[in-house]
């Protein structure tokens, strides 16, 4: 105790020498002495408060920015989903031609690619023939002889009056030369020495018309000899020796074909003739040799319809160089490229039934454009559009009833095959 007291004396007179004060008593102002010279400057605020109030600063911007930007991520992806929800996905699908059919097999007749019958020119008897049935020959080949007797009998006699009406000329010739000069010493009538002159016109006109005779009956002479006009083989012999022929009587003698290439003549239906086309390939086979097929080709139509049977000629051409294909035959023949026009098809699922008629939703830059449609076969699941829409569209597959014009849609992606993901994988 005693000493707690001792410690609080000293200690308050150690404050008041201090201060040069008794306890409790107020300070007195002291005087500062006065210099002119010097300049009082006002006190300054301390560094520190300065980056206090940054740093502040920071911490408000920091929190601010972490409590707003999920909020304004949260909003932006609302109103995209609210966007792609009110936007409705659709799968679409392209119209596509009709399943082809089975490649069209037609029946043809063969025929040899060059074919003639040789009829006689000239009237006689078969001397002799010197080729039969199934003989190759070669162009300008004597086939056969024929006898002439009354030919040779009117060539005789052409001669004869040729030679009449070249001495008749001569004549007519020297009788106009001496009345011209005549004529000229004034001896005859100008109108006697014309007639004279024109006389002779006569008769040179009357040599042409005799040596044109002749020359008709020495090319009869020469259609006694019945020759071949191109290379072939004789198909038809119909002729024997002494047999009468008769020029103009329809009487075949040969029938000659050239059947190293053959021509096959079918009958193309009105729906497979517009894909029939020069150029387009063919195959042939025969009911003989149906394993075997010949390379065949189209190289000529008729270009018009028959109005009978409301087909198309079709000729085509197989090479025969064996002769392994019998002229005068049939086939079969096959064109690999000719089909039917076949129409676009759709789902019937794709179809919009309202008053204005079947309707389809074409999906156009992300819009609904409704069309018109016209409809032709049924196949049940699929249906046949004969107008309205192209290979090219896109056709919605399950349209909504509450679909219009201009609605705004996504297209949704097609499913990837099988071998689209293994290509995708590599």
């Amino acid at each position: 105790m005693n000493a707690q007291s001792e410690y609080l004396t000293n200690h308050r007179t150690n404050d008041e020498g201090a201060n040069g004060l008794a306890v409790g008593e107020a300070p007195q102002p002291t005087a500062r002495p006065h210099h002119p010279a010097v300049k009082e400057e006002p006190p300054t605020q301390p560094p520190r408060l300065g980056r206090i109030v940054f740093f502040l600063f920071l911490v408000v911007a920091a929190a601010l920015t972490i409590g707003l930007l999920p909020r304004l991520r949260e909003r932006k992806q609302v109103a995209e989903d609210t966007r792609d929800l009110a936007t409705p996905t659709v799968a679409v699908i392209s119209p596509a031609p009709a399943k082809m059919t089975e490649p069209l097999v037609l029946s043809g007749e063969l025929r040899p690619v060059i074919e003639a019958s040789i009829y006689a020119r000239a009237n006689g008897y078969v001397r002799r023939w010197l080729v039969d049935l199934g003989a190759h020959v070669e162009a300008g080949q004597l086939l056969a002889e024929l006898d002439t007797p009354e030919i040779n009998q009117q060539l005789s006699q052409g001669q004869a009056e040729l030679t009449q009406a070249e001495a008749a000329a001569q004549l007519a010739e020297v009788t106009a030369k001496r009345w011209k000069e005549m004529l000229q010493a004034k001896t005859v009538s100008p109108q006697e020495a014309d007639e004279k002159v024109s006389d002779l016109a006569l008769k040179r006109a009357t040599v042409e018309a005799a040596r044109a005779n002749v020359k008709r009956l020495n090319e009869l002479v020469g259609f006694a000899h019945v020759t071949a006009p191109f290379n072939g083989i004789i198909t038809a012999r119909h002729l024997d020796v002494g047999q009468l022929v008769t020029a103009g009587a329809g009487q075949e003698l040969y029938r000659l074909a050239q059947i190293d290439k053959l021509r096959v003549f079918v009958h193309v239906p009105q729906n497979y003739a517009r894909s029939t086309v020069v150029g387009q390939p063919a195959e042939l086979t025969l009911p003989e040799a149906p394993d075997h097929k010949y390379d065949a080709k189209v190289v000529r139509t008729a270009g018009a319809l028959d109005i009978a049977t409301r087909t198309l000629l079709v000729e085509c051409e197989v090479d025969n160089p064996n002769n392994e294909i019998l002229a005068g035959s049939y086939g079969l023949v096959r064109l690999t490229d000719a089909h039917p026009e076949a129409a676009l098809t759709l789902p019937a699922s794709t179809l919009i039934f309202r008053s204005q008629g079947p309707q389809v939703a074409v999906v156009e830059n992300n819009r609904i454009s409704l069309r018109k449609i016209k409809i032709g076969r049924d196949f049940g699941s699929i249906i046949e559009v004969l107008s309205g829409v192209t290979a090219a569209d896109q056709v919605v597959t399950v349209p909504s009833d509450s679909f219009a014009d201009g609605i705004e849609v996504r297209v949704a992606e097609p499913a990837k095959t099988t071998a689209q993901n293994a290509e995708a994988a590599k």
